[in-house]
């Protein structure tokens, strides 16, 4: 069989660059918690402890598949899974139920899990342990369905599609598609919380997101916009939310991550979670794993990030910490040094094809 040529290992200074800038991005966001704590008196707890969650599960991502780049991921798959079986809510009070099902830890967990199986999936050599590993993933869709997540079920099903063609398409532009969705997907929640869309469509969106939920986005707004450069203050939110001193039945929470920081921590917390997603898709591209791996953990993290602008997926440290786990074991280099997928090679362009590495 010919020579098969591979796509070229990022230079160590270059993941260099990619590590700095995700240690810069989470301190910022860090920092920045605390300024507008003291300035409004807010509780920055929360944030502090997302952003230990994503650097703990990342840098653990980075030595566990280094070492174990197909058995790692796979056990992140099923304790995610089991996480999500046995603990289905883990909110404290009443959750806003939608036609979406659960939009909070459950439906997370079970898209990380999914992604996790699917990049094992792409690490494996033996083809019935990649086909079993797909088939996990596919199975945790039906999970999904069952413990009453459509969401769920819908990212994990993207997940799997997203995955199974991504031998098929270059890492920049896959990448860059996914940013995009998850951008119209924000783009979408912050239109309808701002009522500029048709009354038509709004009343149609309501009914699928439920009044109430969308009435709690309206009250982050404004706030927003009542505080537009530092937020109203870590936490603060519950207690200045009309809807919710107004009607308690809830769990205090906004059920919309760039939402919650617009009026919590103003623009600027806004663009520091924004910069947080971006800086993983940059180390997706610069990683030396092959680009379906990428990609596949790319998917996953982008349907996190659409769970998260209509839910309170990221009020849960299991879910942070899982995202951070994922995008550490989708960014490892595997002490091998070479590329992990069996039968396979990826061309300079991020696509596959046929044969074997060497001659």
């Amino acid at each position: 069989m010919g020579m098969a040529s591979a796509e070229p290992v990022p230079a160590y200074g270059t993941r260099t660059v990619s590590d700095v800038a995700g240690v810069l991005v989470l301190g910022v966001f860090a920092t920045w918690s605390l300024i507008t704590a003291s300035v409004h008196g807010g509780r920055p707890e929360g944030a502090l402890l997302a952003v230990l969650a994503v650097a703990a599960g990342y840098a653990s991502g980075r030595m566990c598949g280094s070492f174990l780049p197909v058995a790692a991921p796979a056990a992140g798959a099923l304790a995610g899974l089991g996480l999500a079986i046995a603990a289905p809510n883990t909110a404290p009070g009443p959750q806003v139920i939608s036609p979406l099902g659960q939009t909070g830890s459950t439906a997370a967990l079970l898209t990380l899990s999914a992604g996790a199986a699917c990049c094992a999936a792409w690490a494996a050599r033996p083809s019935a342990l990649r086909l079993g590993l797909r088939l996990l993933a596919a199975g945790i869709g039906v999970v999904s369905a069952f413990l009453g997540s459509t969401a769920g079920c819908v990212a994990c099903a993207g997940v799997l599609l997203c995955s199974l063609a991504a031998d098929r398409m270059r890492r920049g532009p896959g990448l860059a598609g996914l940013a995009l969705a998850a951008g119209l997907v924000t783009g979408a929640t912050w239109a309808i919380a701002e009522n500029v869309l048709p009354d038509g469509l709004t009343s149609s969106l309501e009914g699928q997101l439920t009044q109430q939920r969308v009435q709690l986005w309206r009250d982050a707004l404004d706030l927003a916009h009542r505080e537009p450069g530092l937020g109203v203050g870590p936490g603060r939110f519950p207690e200045l939310s009309p809807t919710i001193t107004q009607s308690p039945a809830t769990d205090g929470k906004p059920y919309s991550a760039p939402l919650q920081q617009a009026a919590e921590q103003g623009l600027v917390g806004v663009v520091l979670l924004a910069a947080v997603f971006a800086w993983v898709l940059y180390a997706l591209w610069r990683t030396p794993r092959p680009t379906p791996v990428a990609l596949t953990a790319g998917a996953a993290l982008t349907a996190l990030a659409a769970i998260a602008a209509v839910g309170n997926a990221l009020s849960f440290p299991t879910v942070t910490a899982g995202a951070g786990l994922l995008a550490g074991l989708a960014t490892a280099r595997p002490l091998a040094g070479g590329l992990d997928v069996p039968g396979s090679s990826v061309d300079a362009e991020g696509r596959t094809g046929s044969g074997r590495l060497g001659p």
